[in-house]
């Protein structure tokens, strides 16, 4: 028995370490074009630069300023109206009625989701309205908006609140199912209810989806607010930015209107940018909830 086992050790074996030198870089710094290629911000401007230069090359091989201006004349006309225009007043006039609606909506959008995670009830009455008013177009309620309100700022904030309202509480609600069952039980353990329970657990495991409503809430109304000020834009004799467009297209001032959706665009790409850029690098990337 000793003599089998003996034989059925396995032979041992010494083996020398192979030299790696010649393998290739193992670490080694980047180089400048490496680095700024990495860059994420730098990649979306070179995608600018080369919108704008096909942007130029289309409006010079077109040649009609009236039906498509030039980026540079686009470029030109929009820092005139910045600095001796009214584009920095029309644009001022815009921000202050979406703040005031997009943050309205964001309150009534707490108090639904609320409800709806805390009662059955409210989880029903969400669903139903949200079913009912989610597909409705914001723009499709401007002449109740004009009946109710009249013509001014309450008939724009009306129509904003409408276009934040469902799809900020369907993504947070939909947040909130997703969480885990196990911090739900964390949660009722430690005696957490109501309010207390949706601030302090819900909210931080169902952030990304809060987050996701929250930009797509401002893409809305933002486009709500816009599309608005077009039809009755101008409220004590000062109109936003959909009305500086709509007067340069109705004195055929194409380069003007171009102006007014480059301002559009840049408040937009400032936003997602920059804000909400920040947000999700402090909060769920930080938790590591998403790469």
């Amino acid at each position: 028995m000793a003599t089998h086992a003996v034989s059925g050790l396995r032979p041992e074996y010494e083996r020398q370490l192979t030299d790696a030198s010649d393998v290739g870089e193992v670490q080694r710094p980047l180089s400048m074009s490496e680095r700024l290629w990495g860059s994420t911000p730098f990649r979306r401007f070179v995608m600018l630069i080369v919108l704008a230069v096909v942007w130029e090359c289309y409006a010079r091989f077109l040649s009609n300023p009236l039906l498509f201006p030039t980026f540079s004349e686009t470029l030109a006309t929009f820092w005139r109206d910045l600095v001796d225009g009214p584009l920095i007043s029309r644009t001022f006039t815009s921000l202050q009625v979406l703040v005031l609606g997009y943050g309205a909506g964001l309150a009534l959008a707490a108090v639904f989701t609320t409800l709806a995670v805390s009662s059955r009830i409210g989880t029903d009455l969400l669903s139903t309205l949200t079913a009912m008013f989610n597909p409705l177009p914001a723009i499709a309620l401007l002449p109740l908006a004009l009946i109710w309100f009249g013509l001014g700022i309450p008939s724009l904030v009306f129509v904003i609140i409408h276009s934040v309202l469902w799809a900020v509480s369907l993504n947070t609600h939909s947040g909130f199912r997703s969480v885990p069952e196990t911090l739900r039980m964390s949660g009722r353990n430690y005696g957490l209810s109501g309010v207390r329970y949706v601030v302090l657990i819900l909210i931080p495991a169902a952030f990304p989806a809060i987050l996701a409503g929250l930009k797509i809430g401002w893409a809305f109304a933002w486009r709500t607010l816009i599309a608005a000020e077009l039809v009755f834009g101008v409220s004590s004799r000062s109109g936003g930015l959909g009305w500086y467009i709509f007067e340069a297209r109705a004195e055929l001032l194409t380069a003007q209107v171009f102006a007014g959706l480059l301002t559009v665009i840049l408040i937009g790409l400032f936003v997602e940018s920059v804000i909400f850029r920040a947000i999700e690098a402090r909060t769920v990337q930080r938790w590591g909830m998403q790469r």
